[in-house]
């Protein structure tokens, strides 16, 4: 799954309060040309949510984000998730996906947490937050000693559509996630045909 993940360059980020959203935004995004999200476990819709996009569109990736305990873990897989995301890193929660056979993307800001997830099997790491913590530069410096092990970054936090490119010109980064593609307001107004333009746009600049 990481591998289907590291050929999508946009990963929109999703926070989603009424689960009825779910398959319309789904349809906006991928009518946009992006057929993978990350519906993050910041409200009790985020459930429900994923397994109404899993199911009305099983050609898309519907990721969990935000998942910060074994009980979300278990409710993301029981949802139909086909991977999950992490502002930080945890072993078991990692643990617990890869038995599940799914992908986990850890969040990691530092040198010793890139290589605690290298130890791990994470070869994809969400840096985050990006922007807070040195952006751009701070992953040319990580390239310097980490790139030779083959780790790619989902740079997330304080991405979006005028620096995107900036990061996406990086090596040592697969794909980037950010929030502005659907944005919570966006989905809580219906407004899908804002969200299918931001899709096309995005994917046009990363093109």
């Amino acid at each position: 799954m990481s591998d289907e993940l590291l050929k999508r360059p946009i990963i929109p980020v999703i926070v989603i309060e009424d689960e009825n959203d779910a398959e319309p935004l789904a349809e906006a995004l991928l009518e946009g040309g992006i057929d993978v999200a990350e519906v993050t476990f910041r409200t009790p819709a985020a459930a429900g949510a994923i397994t109404r996009m899993a199911k009305r569109f099983p050609e898309m990736l519907v990721g969990a984000g935000t998942v910060l305990t074994i009980e979300q873990a278990d409710r993301a897989l029981d949802a139909g998730a086909t991977f999950g995301v992490a502002p930080g890193l945890n072993p078991e929660i990692i643990e617990h996906f890869r038995n599940a056979g799914k992908a986990f993307m850890p969040g990691v800001m530092t040198p010793s947490e890139i290589e605690r997830g290298l130890c791990l099997g994470c070869s994809l790491l969400k840096f985050f937050p990006a922007g807070q913590a040195g952006g751009v530069k701070m992953l040319q410096a990580f390239a310097g000693p980490y790139a030779s092990s083959g780790v790619k970054f989902c740079p997330t936090g304080g991405v979006n559509k005028d620096n995107m490119m900036e990061y996406l010109s990086l090596p040592i980064v697969a794909t980037i996630g950010g929030s502005w593609i659907a944005t919570k307001q966006q989905i809580a107004e219906k407004d899908w045909s804002a969200i299918t333009s931001q899709a096309k746009q995005a994917l046009d600049i990363a093109r």
